[in-house]
């Protein structure tokens, strides 16, 4: 599976679209409990009217790291500042 965490863009083909955090999390507890591959899970920060059900995309990079699950993250975000704290985040706990 390949998660698009995203409230505006289109996911590229093959992509599971996932609008909130919340939504991300229900397709990797859906996957996990079938067994499924994530093969990679590529993140915006600013999600908008969206934000709300979960926060913005770094709270996704933090539920992740709570639980020990690290599977490999992608960032398209355009905010400068939340892609730099979630590479941060990424440099110190996906290594």
């Amino acid at each position: 599976m390949k998660i698009w965490l995203d409230d505006v863009r289109i996911p590229p083909s093959g992509y599971v679209l996932a609008h909130s955090v919340n939504e991300a999390i229900d397709y990797i507890l859906s996957a996990e409990s079938v067994g499924e591959e994530i093969e990679v899970i590529d993140c915006d920060h600013d999600l908008g009217d969206y934000a709300v059900d979960g926060g913005d995309g770094i709270k996704l990079l933090d539920w992740l790291i709570e639980r020990g699950t690290y599977y490999p993250i992608a960032l398209h975000t355009a905010n400068p500042v939340g892609r730099e704290n979630m590479m941060r985040t990424i440099r110190r706990y996906w290594s």
